[in-house]
This record gives structure tokens, sequence and C-alpha cells, in this order.
């Protein structure tokens, strides 16, 4: 199959960049499951924009650049905040339903979340996320220009022969893909190829992400030759909701930014029902993420407890149901009130703030493959992501790229090689890869969590490097399966995230080591180079 761009990934970031593109290119996009399985979707609190004339970029810039730690950019956190008020513009075009707010100036109400300085975030209830998806999605599916792979996996992408390398050098011509129903693998051409698979969350054992967020985009970039950077910054979302049946559920930071307070569970001894963020930092709940994920995960620790305490029952109903109306259904699925009771929370894995190196038009190393969103690594997010500023750069850099690689002149079409299956046999005992998911998953947790030490990394790299040699050999040996194929790019992401952490002889945003807890003066990112041969 040819195209003009080939997008893997159908979250905020890939559909952008669909488009901003399909009115002169021939664009397809491959999802892996449908196209609102992806973290975007998820999105509950909003998008961070300067909206109102109290704001401004000088403020939305500072707050990025105190939440990341001193690792952000300056110049890429100003380039996409500048640009945030004409992506909110072309979604309102689009017609995504943002909450209503008469007396507000845009016509639009914004809220306010950890680390802001002002109300700039901007929603639609407490669903954001899908309701960008699904008006989006609409426009994709009616696009003659588009066409969509649902259900189809990205294995590879496909470079330059190496003969071609000692005169044009290396470049990405395409990639391979699995239709998931058929199994058949099928072999794209493309002048241009997207990558916008969104973050790693599934290589850790509890995460807000959806089962789609393998780290698919990092694992191969890193295997066409891209350099990754500060991997070891995974932010862990502080407010998980607590319950045997709530997969994954997130309670979205908003909550704490419209009043609700952290309080110990009532085992908690003479400590029950106790408030403790004003303990850990000034700012109590409206703190950063990492400080409130490391304060939850202290006082579960200190008081022997499995859970804290997120209430925010203070509030009216009708307040309550205007403002968090799916938050209320889904815990009321569990027998939880939030109007009378608080909801019982704890920290999981919620987004990779490093990734694939780009420039601010989504540019890798590999001439021919960008990459953009939560798989990327642009500088604006730094040690630490100010909260709702992810669906921001999804926008403004997904737009940036697709206006790039409409500038760029036609390639000379390339006869790119048939995927290759002789030599393979199907898989005899597949349980194996359900056994070595589980085993990574795990270890990641409980060795590279919240809070780190180096002992615990180097067990963690031992037990790494032991996996990817078994799975290694299956890959070379066994026909594919989309199971096998999320479980090679874990390993691959989980050995970045361990080989970053341990480079990194700090404690910074939301990497925080026990045997090095202090800041160095000098902030550096850490850029793992893979070897080229």
């Amino acid at each position: 199959m040819k195209f003009d761009v080939a997008i893997v990934g159908s979250g905020l970031a890939g559909l952008s960049v669909a488009l901003h593109l399909a009115e002169t290119r021939k664009v397809a996009v491959i999802s892996k499951r449908s196209l609102l399985d992806g973290a975007s979707s998820w999105a509950q609190g909003g998008i961070a924009a300067v909206l109102d004339s109290h704001d401004s970029y000088d403020e939305h810039v500072a707050d990025t650049l105190v939440a990341g730690g001193g690792l952000c950019d300056e110049a890429a956190t100003r380039y996409i905040i500048e640009h945030g008020p004409e992506a909110i513009a072309w979604l309102i075009e689009q017609g995504v339903p943002f909450t209503p707010d008469a007396t507000a100036e845009l016509g639009f109400h914004l809220t306010r979340e950890g680390g802001h300085s002002q109300r700039r975030i901007i929603h639609a209830a407490d669903a954001t996320g899908h309701a960008v998806q699904v008006t989006l999605e609409e426009k994709v599916r009616n696009h003659p220009n588009i066409t969509l792979m649902e259900h189809h996996y990205a294995i590879d992408v496909i470079t330059s022969a190496n003969l071609e390398r000692k005169k044009h050098g290396p470049r990405c011509l395409g990639l391979y893909v699995q239709d998931v129903k058929s199994g058949k693998v099928i072999t794209i051409s493309a002048e241009h190829t997207v990558l916008a698979t969104g973050g790693a969350g599934k290589v850790y054992l509890y995460t807000t992400n959806p089962d789609t967020a393998t780290g698919d985009g990092i694992a191969m970039a890193w295997r066409a030759g891209c350099r990754i950077a500060n991997m070891e910054f995974i932010q862990f979302h502080p407010t998980c909701l607590y319950h045997p049946y709530a997969k994954s559920y997130l309670i979205t930071e908003a909550v704490r930014g419209e009043g609700g307070e952290l309080r110990l569970p009532p085992n908690s001894g003479k400590n029950s029902g106790k408030r403790f963020m004003p303990a850990y930092d000034e700012r109590a709940e409206l703190a950063p993420r990492d400080i409130v994920a490391r304060a939850i995960d202290a006082e579960m620790k200190k008081h022997g407890v499995d859970y804290v305490n997120l209430d925010i029952s203070h509030k009216s109903s009708e307040f309550l149901k205007e403002h968090f109306p799916n938050i209320m259904e889904r815990c009321l699925q569990f027998g939880i009130d939030i109007t009378k009771e608080p909801i019982p929370v704890v920290p999981a894995a919620h987004y990779t703030c490093g990734g694939i190196i780009t420039d601010l038009a989504g540019r890798t190393d590999l001439p021919g493959l960008y990459a953009v969103g939560e798989t990327t690594c642009t500088g604006l997010h730094g040690a630490n992501r100010l909260a709702s500023n992810s669906l921001l750069e999804c926008l403004v850099l997904g737009r940036a790229a697709a206006k790039y690689i409409e500038e760029q002149p036609k390639q000379k079409a390339v006869t790119l090689p048939a995927w290759d299956e002789s030599r393979v046999t199907d898989a005899d005992e597949e349980v194996i890869i359900a056994n070595n998911w589980e085993e990574l998953r795990r270890f990641m947790w409980n060795y590279v969590g919240i809070v780190r030490t180096t002992k615990r990394l180097e067990r963690a790299q031992h037990r790494i490097r032991l996996l990817k040699e078994e799975i290694d050999e299956y890959y070379a040996n066994f026909r594919i399966t989309p199971d096998l194929l999320e479980l090679r790019n874990l390993v691959e992401v989980a050995s970045l995230i361990v080989n970053s952490a341990l480079s990194r002889r700090e404690s910074r945003g939301l990497h925080f080591s026990r045997d090095y807890p202090e800041t160095l003066p000098k902030a550096l990112p850490s850029v793992l180079q893979p070897d080229r041969k």
C-alpha cells in the first residue's frame, strides 16, 4: 500500500496531523484498535491555553518551567503556549462542545488545576478528551483522502538500504503493519511516516492508561536509530480510583482544583480523616503532581494503608453534577456517592514525559520519520508535565508537523521488500508471553516506581536483560502476534526507563532517588543514543 503520509496512532496528535494534511495529501491512519481506544479519549481535565485577559503567555510559560524542574526547553515551551489560542479556536471551529460560561470572555468555562497560577483549562465537563476525539473522529471517517486502518498493528519502520546510506544517509520509507484480524503483514510505503502512538503506562502494574499504551512508537524509533531522552520521568497521577473492579479509572486533577482535599482513611488510627497535604507543600492539594503523588505514597507507607481519601463532599450536589458528571456516575457504579463520602484513591503511572527527541516540526533523527504527542520529548514537559499541557502539545505540534510535511518536495518512489516469515513457525507456548508481561509490570512497579534506589534499578536492569533475550529469541522463531509485539516494545521501553534513571545521579521532578536525594545545580537531559551499525 502506498500513501503520501502514514500516521501510526489515532489519538488527538494523530488525528490532528491527518486532518491538517488531508486536503492536499493521501493519508493513512493506522490504529491497533478502534479510533477511540487511545489515551486521548480518557483525558478528563481539559486543555491548558491562555484564553482570558487576566492571564498571559509569560505566566503560563512560568508555571510550566516551575513544574518542569529546570529541564523544560524555554523556546519550545513558549512556542507551544503562544500557539495555544489558535489551536483551541480550531477545535471550536470543528465543533467540540466545550462547557459554556456566559460570564467568561471567550464564552467557555475555564477551570484551574495543580501548578497553574490562573484558571486556563478549557474543558468539556469532565470528559474533554472524549468530546474532542468523537468530534474529530467523525471528520476523519468522512474525509475522502484519509484511509482508516483500524485493528492494524505497526511492527517497525522501514529504512533505506545500507548501500544507500553512504551516499544519501538513512531515510524512513514506510513501515510494516499487521492486520490483527487476519494476521497478514502489510508493507506500507510512505514519503512521510508519523509516530503518534502515545505513552508507555502499561509498563507498570498500576496505570491510568488504556491497554494501548505500550510505548510502541518509542521502541520503533529507538530500533530505527533515533535518540530518546528523559525516560526516567514517568508521571504518576496522584489519584486513581481505588476499587477492585475499577480498572485504571482516573479521578481528574480538576477535583482538587475545585476544592477536593486529601485525607487519611478511617483505618489510620488517631490520624483517621486528617488532611495531610499542607504539611508537604504550601500549595497543598494544588501542588504539582510529583509532590502530591510522593506525599500520598509516603502517607500510605507511614500508616500502612492501601489508599487515601479525596474528599469533595463539602461542595453542593448541583456543583458536582455540573462539573464532574462522569466521575459521579462512575463512582456510583461502585457504591460511592461523592456528594456524601470521599473517593478512595491511589497513585498510578499516568504520563511519559520523555520519549523520541523531535524538533518543533515533529522531525526525529531519521529523515522521513516524525513523532507527535506523548511519544515525544519536545522540551515542553521537562522533569514533570504541567497538568493539561499534553493535549495542547498534541494540537500545536500536530499542526506544525503537518505544515512542514506539506512544504516538502515529492520523494522518488521506492519499492519496499515484503515481510518475510518463511523461517518462522506458529508459537507452541503463548503462556510465556502472558507470564513475561506480568513479571515485567510487577517488577517495574516495585523497583522503578515513585521512589527509587540504585540497587532496585540494577535489579530491574538485570531482569530486563534476561526477559529481552527470551523475547528476542521468541520473536525470531515464531510468527508475530499483537501480544508478542506489545511485550517486545514494553521490554524495550522498560530498558530505556531504567537506563535513563541510572544515569541521573540526582533527584529532580518525577525522578526521586533515595541514594541521590539532592538536586544538582545544573539541569541536563538524559539522552540515550542507540548503537548505529
